[in-house]
């Protein structure tokens, strides 16, 4: 029989403090509330981590690398499927936006806090979370971008990636949810139609997005 694995310190430092971070933000939660929760002492959050913002940094990076791995896991083997040829638009946007919302959803990758998590850090300016999502997304944006260069020759490179700008902020709206929108509007929404579904949400962005990025060119006045 197979002996199950007790999680370490660290590990349940870093799965309680990612609870707490996507539930009221890194800024709203203590270092006593973490310790408290993980039923730890702060001497083994610093031994582990050092300091608050190192341990922000960890759960950000544990999550984004998986994220990461898998986007570029799927484009590695797109493009060694297609033997050379550009990639179709719509493989290289499922690649890079539908694997968030299907990891998001994935139990064994805390589906719960994985898209809370990243839907508060996203919008977070503090600099040293800016630094760490440019940081953790270069390699991938950089395999992306040129993947969609390739696949949009007739389109300018500025174009696509104002584009895929809109689509990165149609993606952060998409994972926060319909509360706060039918708060403000009134909207009332059919439960019917499973708001909260990932297997309906991924389906409609995905429609959104690449209807935007298909789009024809904006006119642009002369000067």
């Amino acid at each position: 029989m197979q002996e199950t694995r007790s999680p370490t310190t660290q590990e349940v430092i870093l799965d309680t403090a990612e609870a707490l971070f996507a539930q009221q933000g890194h800024d709203a939660t203590s270092m006593r509330q973490i310790t408290s929760a993980a039923g730890v002492n702060l001497a083994s959050v610093n031994y582990h981590f050092g300091s608050k913002e190192s341990l922000v940094q960890a759960v950000l990076k544990r999550r984004l690398a998986v994220l990461n791995r898998e986007r570029l896991r799927l484009l590695d083997e797109l493009e060694a499927q297609a033997e050379g040829k550009p990639l179709k638009p719509s493989q290289i946007v499922d690649a890079f936006f539908g694997t968030l919302l299907r990891l998001a959803a994935d139990p064994a990758q805390a589906g719960s806090t994985f898209l809370p998590l990243l839907e508060r850090t996203m919008t977070d300016p503090s600099d040293f979370i800016r630094g760490l999502f440019a940081e953790e997304y270069a390699d991938v944006l950089e395999r992306y971008r040129n993947a969609l260069f390739a696949a949009l020759p007739d389109v300018p490179k500025a174009e696509i990636m104002w584009r895929f700008q809109f689509m990165l902020g149609a993606t952060s709206y998409a994972i926060i949810g319909t509360d706060l929108l039918r708060s403000v509007t009134g909207w009332t929404i059919d439960e019917a139609e499973q708001p909260n579904n990932p297997d309906l949400l991924l389906p409609r962005l995905m429609s959104f997005l690449l209807g935007g990025l298909r789009s024809p060119l904006p006119h642009v006045p002369a000067a």
